[in-house]
């Protein structure tokens, strides 16, 4: 049996009770003081001893091991247990469980209990759909902080999601039952307890920073230096002026020599079908957000794609839809160009490997090769339909599968999607034509093959001098491709659609995608300009660094096969120097299918009326980089409501409507104090990070840093409480015009580091900020004033809209399925019509409703059951929205519409202005400012309402309360 060493009291020897309590393992408990010496070294309480006598001394890591982690939660999961065990457990044992107290600390504490309550916002657990680890961990953590009435009063209060959640978790039975075998006390003893057990160092800093009492909590006892303090205050103080300035974009770029030139491709998207998520965050999305950054870095830039056009793929579509190839390419290629335009992806040139220009380069390579040898004839045997008068490419023919145990009919010559295993065409039972369904005939045809054996040491050798600067997966895939030995490929078909063999008695044939894509590198940027080869043969005082990002199903061709024909012609090509590549995004539970039509595609995201900047942020934020990830609807609107409304949003929001309202739309005059240098300190560690990350395109760790930087500033604010300072003495009034300043400018720095993750949101906070964008400097990252006193800002608005919780489930029942299971019999996307929408949301308040009731029934505290109220109300407003909707898509007003009011347009304009105007009143508010400030905006608000009364026909109300305080 294993047994659980605790010292009496540990809120920690909860977590491991309650890990197996969810297991139903028996365990035996035993009580030992800190100090006593039979302990096992190092001594921390609670500690897990297994059968064989191994010890696991960190509670989170025996959680883990009594109750793993769901694999598809993993990531998440060990996120919040590193976060438990590094902030919030310690900051709870030396805050309360203390006598030494510390307004740091204490603040430190409030923030990593707002965060959990912000998480919970929208969610039962803290991870996925049930209890995890993480909500063990957590809720053992914070259990007697709320149980005690006076802490409880001071931490929980304004903490309503943090409060039902642990009433919830404490009713289930393995922690009711955990909480009567082992007996805690409430309050500072049980965090005595954890310190004593737990044996936690003490929060420090470096003596040249000492935390003082006032501190802000954005220092949480981490070390500045006092080289890094001095940096900060000099970088500080520095002319702005004398930064380098943002370089004008040329219309068409070419290298230069002595300066950085940066050549960006991104995998060439196939041209039959309509991108999804999986297939914009692996290629396009991925390599523009590096192309911003290095255009925001004055790298002489170039970014280069194009649609990848030939192949059987492409005749198989043009068959479905009774259309020529051309016209299938031309058909796709603008929906393709559309998508990409919406994304804000920033191509120099975005191409297409039909054009002249791929004929004549792919042709020119191949005689090359043929040339120097590397290319040889083979007779190859195919399936060929005399009635078609063709040799049949593999999805040109169905039959039997011949793959043993398995009886499908209906499997393609290279796949049968019955059992899922790869099929050999001529293996095929009963094979036929799958255009015209006659039997084919077994023939041999001549093809050419590329020799890759011949190629193989060149490549060894060209690969060990670049593969270092790729990605941890591509590296992987091409070394397991040269374990195995290169073998010869086929490079031509039998096909129509296609680039010509240029060789008397192979006109006939075309040659095979894989061979000619990648080409379509070289024939685009031709297309883009006629000294393409500049980039391509660079000059030799003239260096090119070629990157190209991919999803790893692209790496062979990348890494082996385009290589191996580059180095094959012996012309001195730029090769590729950093290969990116992602892992898989899934999608919910499922995978993306192209070809089945499965997950959100390109053009879904246009429609679901959430900004491109949202799919952006929410795509890069999830990227998948070193393991596959998987896109959630539920997880899109908590990051958007958390990451960007309540923290990003709100900590620019709040700083530029607090400088409209007490100094004129001005950044005040600032005198910068240690804690002020000391938060630019911490910001210039973010920022350093995230020049680091962009530079080896850790894009996800970018956006990451860049949420830090509005976390510390979120913090800072709340601490030094401008608001209150405002109505001091003058040095007071000074002091929060320093906070109010610094924030500005903080605010200006994330609008330059925002740009290449959301462009647009960028844009909006300069133009707020009345400033452009300024130029990063890789080798000299540093905090300035790039706002001096004086400057005068535009007009503050919200950057971000709320998301209602409602809408993941909506969306997901819209998207579920196959793109062709969406379509009702009027060719609208399942769950667009309004009908369908409204009757969900009367489900939706009805069952809301009734949860409300048994609430306020059963006697709960008001904190318990509010928040629900609210999201009743929040449901109750969208369901009337969606009514009118209807009533205007059914061609009917609603009730009560005058008959000279444009609804379609004018109600919805309406909507969206009070939206906005009611978010603006609520940060006000929120941040504390005298009702002098916030007053004209409220008003502002009311009239906004009663115009958008008068319009949907609903009575007109004044804000005000009756006697009955009620509205």
């Amino acid at each position: 049996m294993v047994v659980i060493y605790s010292n009496e009291n540990n809120p920690s020897a909860l977590k491991l009770i309650i890990a197996h309590n969810f297991v139903s393992a028996k365990f035996d408990l035993k009580l030992v003081k800190p100090n006593d010496s039979s302990l096992q070294e190092p001594r921390h309480l609670p500690y897990l001893e297994l059968h064989n006598g191994q010890i696991i001394f960190m509670p989170n890591a025996a959680i883990c091991y009594i109750f793993p982690v769901p694999e598809k939660y993993s990531s998440q999961v060990n996120e919040l247990l590193e976060w438990e065990t590094t902030i919030l457990s310690p900051t709870l044992a030396y805050t309360i469980g203390s006598s030494v107290k510390n307004e740091t600390l204490r603040s430190k504490l409030q923030a990593a209990l707002e965060k959990l309550n912000t998480k919970l916002e929208k969610n039962n657990y803290l991870v996925g759909e049930s209890v995890t680890s993480a909500d063990i961990s957590v809720w053992c953590d914070i259990f007697p902080l709320y149980k005690s009435p006076e802490l409880s009063k001071e931490y929980f209060s304004a903490l309503p999601n943090l409060t039902k959640w642990v009433l919830k978790l404490e009713s289930e039975p393995q922690f009711k039952n955990a909480l009567e075998s082992f007996k805690i006390v409430v309050g500072q003893e049980a965090y005595t307890a954890l310190l004593n057990g737990a044996r936690y160092p003490p929060p420090t800093v470096t003596n040249e920073v000492q935390i003082k009492e006032k501190d802000s909590p954005q220092h949480q006892a981490e070390a500045v230096t006092s080289e890094e303090l001095l940096a900060a205050e000099k970088a500080w103080k520095k002319d702005v002026s004398q930064l380098p300035q943002l370089k004008k974009h040329n219309k068409v770029v070419l290298p230069v020599a002595g300066e950085k030139n940066i050549f960006i491709t991104s995998a060439l998207p196939y041209v039959n079908n309509v991108p999804h998520l999986g297939n914009i965050i692996g290629c396009v999305l991925s390599a523009d957000v590096f192309a911003r950054f290095s255009r925001l870095c004055n790298y002489n830039t170039l970014f280069i794609c194009g649609t990848d056009e030939y192949g059987t793929a492409t005749e198989t579509k043009a068959l479905e839809e009774g259309l020529t190839c051309k016209e299938i390419c031309d058909k796709y290629f603008k929906i393709h160009s559309e998508i990409y335009k919406w994304f804000n992806i920033s191509f120099d040139h975005f191409g297409r490997t039909s054009n002249p220009e791929q004929t004549e380069i792919c042709q020119d390579f191949f005689l090359q090769l043929n040339s120097n040898g590397f290319m040889f004839t083979q007779s190859v045997d195919q399936l060929h339909c005399e009635k078609c008068n063709r040799y049949l490419a593999d999805r040109f023919v169905e039959g039997g599968c011949p793959n043993i145990g398995c009886s499908y009919e209906d499997a393609r010559g290279d796949q049968c999607d019955g059992c899922g295993k790869l099929v050999n065409a001529i293996e095929l039972k009963n094979p036929r034509c799958k255009v015209c369904g006659s039997t084919p005939e077994l023939k041999s045809s001549t093809q050419f093959f590329i020799d890759l054996p011949k190629l193989e040491p060149l490549l060894r050798h060209w690969m060990k001098l670049s593969e270092t600067g790729w990605s941890n997966n591509a590296q992987v895939i091409a070394r397991a491709w040269l374990k195995e030995g290169l073998k010869p490929r086929c490079i031509t078909r039998d096909l129509k659609w296609g680039v010509p063999v240029p060789l008397d008695g192979f006109q006939n044939k075309v040659f095979y995608v894989w061979f000619d894509a990648p080409i379509g590198y070289i024939s685009i940027s031709k297309a883009y300009t006629k000294d393409h080869e500049k980039w391509w043969k660079p000059a030799k005082d003239t260096q090119v660094t070629l990157y190209q990002f991919m999803a790893k199903d692209n790496v062979p061709f990348h890494s082996v096969l385009f290589p191996s024909m580059l180095l094959g012609t012996n012309r001195g090509y730029t090769t590729v120097s950093h290969i990116m590549a992602t892992e898989y995004l899934n999608y919910e539970d499922g995978k993306f299918s192209k070809s089945r039509g499965i997950g959100v595609f390109g053009n879904d995201a246009q429609s679901t009326g959430i900004p491109s900047d949202v799919w952006r942020f929410y795509l890069l934020y999830i990227r998948p980089e070193s393991q596959d990830s998987s896109f959630s609807w539920s997880d899109l609107v908590t990051k958007n409501n958390s990451e960007l409304l309540n923290n990003l949003g709100n900590f620019i929001n709040r700083a530029l409507m607090f400088a409209k309202n007490n100094f004129n739309k001005t950044v005040p005059n600032m005198v910068p104090t240690s804690e002020d240098y000391t938060l630019l300190a911490l910001c210039t560690r973010e920022m350093k990070a995230y020049v680091t990350a962009l530079e080896k395109g850790k894009l996800r760790d970018g956006i990451r840093h860049i949420l830090s930087i509005s976390r510390h500033g979120n913090q800072y604010v709340q601490v030094n409480q401008p608001w209150v300072l405002c109505k001091g003495t003058e040095d007071e009034k000074t002091r929060a015009g320093t906070v109010i300043g610094i924030c500005c400018n903080l605010a200006c720095l994330i609008a330059t580091l925002l740009h290449p993750y959301m462009p647009d949101t960028s844009s909006s906070l300069q133009k707020q900020l009345n400033a452009s964008t300024v130029a990063i400097t890789p080798g000299n990252v540093e905090i300035v004033t790039l706002l001096p006193p004086g400057h005068k800002l535009g007009d503050p608005a919200p950057l971000f809209a709320k998301i209602e919780p409602t809408t993941a489930e909506e969306m997901k029942k819209r998207f579920a399925g196959t793109q062709e299971e969406r379509k009702n019999v009027n060719g609208k996307e399942k769950g667009s019509g309004n009908n369908v929408d409204v009757k969900a949301l009367e489900e939706e308040v009805a069952k809301q409703a009734d949860r409300v009731r048994q609430l306020k029934s059963s006697a709960k505290e008001k904190s318990v059951w509010q928040p629900e109220v609210a999201i009743l109300l929040d449901l109750k407003k969208k369901l009337e929205v969606a009514q009118k909707a209807s009533a205007v898509q059914n061609n009917a007003k609603p009730t009560g519409i005058p008959n000279n009011v444009e609804v379609s347009g004018t109600l919805k304009s309406l909507q969206d202005e009070v939206t906005k105007q009611g978010l603006v009143v609520r940060k006000l508010k929120e941040g504390g400012v005298e009702k002098s400030l916030w007053q004209p905006e409220v008003d502002k608000l009311l009239a906004l309402k009663k115009q958008l009364a008068q319009v949907s026909g609903e009575p007109v109300s004044n804000g005000q309360k009756n006697k009955k305080g009620k509205k």
